[in-house]
């Protein structure tokens, strides 16, 4: 999905560059850590700290244990129903496929271990969940807790770049909220308690996936590299000069920062 805004900021005059790796020189004024892995390797966050100014270099770990706010373990009070899921980004998909790059180029797995876990276990208590899976690092049991509504259940979707944002409520048919089954969407308020999630976790471009429960917001997943679901491509491309109106808001909020001192010196 990132893409889409940097095309914009490309029809605005900036020059944009892809960099694969870390061996390029790190010329530029401002650079987006973009690396499709739940934890971005260390090599890649030394990296990125060489630009000027790189944002998303906070957000490093996005695993479900690192940003969900509905995580139990074996011994909670929780009694309601639980879900077993993948404690990585998208499934472990992108792990599994860099560590077969790697097994190709003849290179060590950089995510050991890693397997594809694409689907969800739902019990109707903490009690019910095989104790095995509380012991897989690769899968995390959280509180299922989906949020109603008169046409089935709903979750939120809330995408930001800097200042600006846009966040959804998708009305799906299923617990399961998904692209495909959205029936309806409406425009709605980000919660305080989120906003402050973000300054937490270190995100300046992303997205958060959270439901309402008992009037208080659970977020369910942080994903620093979202993409773009086909079936709302019109919808999330109407939002992306929004988006790149906050990757320029980032820009002269970080070439002030990076001159102020100077123009105070010359002040003086």
């Amino acid at each position: 999905m990132l893409f889409d805004p940097l095309e914009e900021q490309k029809r605005r005059g900036h020059s944009v560059r892809i960099l694969s790796g870390t061996s390029a020189r790190p010329e530029a004024d401002i650079a987006v850590l973009h690396v499709d892995a739940t934890v971005t390797p260390e090599a890649y966050v030394e990296y990125a700290g060489r630009f000027p100014f790189c944002l998303n270099n906070g957000a490093v770990d996005i695993a479900k244990r690192s940003v969900s706010t509905a995580v139990v373990g074996r011994g909670d009070a929780w009694k309601g129903e639980v879900v077993v899921k993948s404690n990585l980004n998208h499934w472990g998909a992108p792990e599994k496929q860099l560590n077969r790059q790697s097994r190709r180029a003849g290179k060590p797995e950089p995510f050991p271990g890693a397997a594809v876990f694409d689907r969800y276990h739902v019990y109707t208590s903490l009690a019910g969940v095989p104790p095995a899976f509380f012991e897989r690092k690769d899968l995390v049991v959280e509180k299922f807790v989906p949020e109603p509504d008169p046409d089935g259940f709903a979750a939120r979707f809330w995408f930001f770049c800097g200042e600006r944002e846009r966040c959804t409520r998708h009305v799906s048919p299923q617990k399961f909220v998904k692209s495909e089954d959205t029936i309806r969407r409406e425009a709605v308020p980000v919660p305080d308690e989120l906003r402050a999630l973000r300054r937490k976790l270190g995100f300046d471009y992303g997205k958060f996936d959270f439901v309402m429960h008992e009037g208080r917001a659970v977020l369910l997943d942080a994903n620093k590299i979202p993409g773009r679901a086909r079936n709302l491509s019109s919808f999330i491309g109407a939002g992306n000069a929004n988006l790149a109106d906050g990757f320029e808001g980032l820009i002269r909020q970080m070439t002030w920062i990076s001159y102020r001192p100077r123009l105070r010196c010359a002040a003086h």
